[in-house]
C-alpha cells in the first residue's frame, strides 16, 4: 500500500515505518508541523519519501491515516479527494483525553472515521460515538538486553518536563531525587534542575539525544523512573522495559497494564517510588532481576512483528 502520513510522534511512526509499505510523509520549506518531512535523529527505510503539498494531487495513495484534527481539511485540500469519502481514512489517537478524562467526545467522533487507539485506557476513556473503534497497542523495534546499571543513578525520559508540569509528573522529582540521583533526557530539558532547585549531583539533564545513544545511555543507569502522571502510555518505559532495565513506575492510566510487578515498582505512592529506587540502588542484583522481568513483559506484548501485523489489518479493513 501507498500511505500517506504526518510525521507527528516520530518514535511511534519510527515503529509503523519498518512495514512493508510506501509512507509518503508531507513536507513543508519551513518543515513546521504538518511537514516536518523525514526524521533526523532515527535511520528510517528508503521507503519513507518526502512529498510537497503540491506534488500530493498527482500521487496514488491507497488509504489516509489522520493524527490531527486538521488533517483532514489538509489531506482534501493537498489530495484533492476527502479521506473517508473518496478513498479509505482511519484516524489514530496517540493521546488520553483532556479535560474531564471520563466525559471527554472525540473531535472525530462524527467525522465517519475509524478511530485507532494505542491503549485500552485511552479506548476506554474517549467518548467515541458511533465511530468504529479499533485497538492497536504499541510495539517497538527490539533494542536488545542492554542494561548494564554501571551508574547507580535513575534514568527518566521526559519530553517538555517544565511546561507539562504535573502532566509528567515533574513536580514528583525533586522528592524521587532525594531517594536516587537523576539523569533526565529528552528535548527541552535544559535548565529543568535549576528551576527544581536540584543541585547537579542530584539532577543532570541530557538534551535530545538520538535514539541509538539515548538507549546506550539510559541502560548505563540502574533504573529507569516513570512518573506520568497522565499519559497514553509512553514509549520511552517500553524501551527501557525491552533494554531490561528495572522501572519504577507511578501507576496511572495504561501502566499498571503494562508493568507486572515483578518488573519492579508500580504505585500511585512517590513514598513506594522512592523506597524502590532506593532498594534498586543498593541491590544491583535485584535490579538485574527485575530488569530481565520487564524484559520478558515487553517483549510479550509490545513487539514490532505484532504491531505491524495489526496494523496490516486495520488498514485492510479501512480499504474494503
Amino acid at each position: 500500500m501507498r500511505i500517506l502520513i504526518w510525521h507527528l510522534h516520530g518514535s511511534w511512526l519510527n515503529s509503523f515505518v519498518q512495514g512493508p509499505h510506501e509512507y509518503l510523509v508531507p513536507v513543508t520549506p519551513d518543515r513546521g508541523p504538518f511537514g516536518l518531512g523525514r526524521a533526523r535523529t532515527w535511520d528510517w527505510p528508503a521507503s519513507v519519501q518526502e512529498a510537497a503539498p503540491a506534488e500530493l494531487a498527482g500521487e496514488p495513495v491507497d488509504v489516509v491515516v489522520l493524527q490531527r484534527p486538521g488533517e483532514l481539511d489538509l489531506a482534501t485540500a493537498w489530495l484533492g479527494r476527502v479521506p473517508g469519502r473518496d478513498l479509505p481514512a482511519v484516524y489514530l489517537e496517540h493521546n488520553a483525553p483532556p479535560g474531564t478524562a471520563a466525559g471527554s467526545r472525540h473531535p472525530m467522533a462524527g467525522a465517519g472515521l475509524p478511530i485507532v487507539h494505542v491503549t485500552h485506557f485511552n479506548a476506554l476513556y474517549w467518548d467515541c460515538g458511533r465511530a468504529p473503534v479499533m485497538l492497536v497497542e504499541h510495539g517497538i523495534p527490539d533494542p536488545g538486553a542492554r542494561w548494564t546499571g554501571e551508574i547507580p543513578r535513575a534514568a527518566a525520559v521526559i519530553n517538555d518536563p517544565l511546561p507539562r508540569w504535573r502532566t509528567t509528573g515533574t513536580d514528583l522529582l525533586p522528592g524521587l531525587a532525594a531517594a536516587a540521583p537523576l539523569d533526565v533526557f529528552g528535548m527541552r530539558v535544559t535548565g529543568l534542575c535549576r528551576a527544581l532547585g536540584l543541585p547537579p549531583g542530584r539532577c543532570r539533564e541530557h538534551e535530545n539525544l538520538p535514539q541509538h545513544l539515548l538507549h546506550g545511555e539510559i541502560a548505563r543507569r540502574r533504573v529507569y523512573l516513570h512518573p506520568y502522571r497522565w499519559t497514553s502510555l509512553g514509549l520511552s518505559l517500553i524501551e527501557a522495559m525491552h533494554l531490561a532495565m528495572p522501572v519504577v513506575v507511578l501507576a496511572a492510566t495504561e501502566a499498571p497494564l503494562a508493568v507486572p510487578p515483578g518488573a519492579g515498582a508500580i504505585s500511585t505512592s512517590p513514598v513506594e517510588l522512592a523506597a524502590a529506587l532506593r532498594r534498586f540502588l543498593r541491590d544491583p542484583r535485584a535490579a538485574r532481576a527485575a530488569g530481565a522481568a520487564a524484559r520478558e513483559a515487553a517483549c510479550a506484548r509490545y513487539s514490532l512483528k505484532r504491531f505491524l501485523s495489526d496494523w496490516d489489518e486495520v488498514l485492510r479493513e479501512a480499504c474494503q
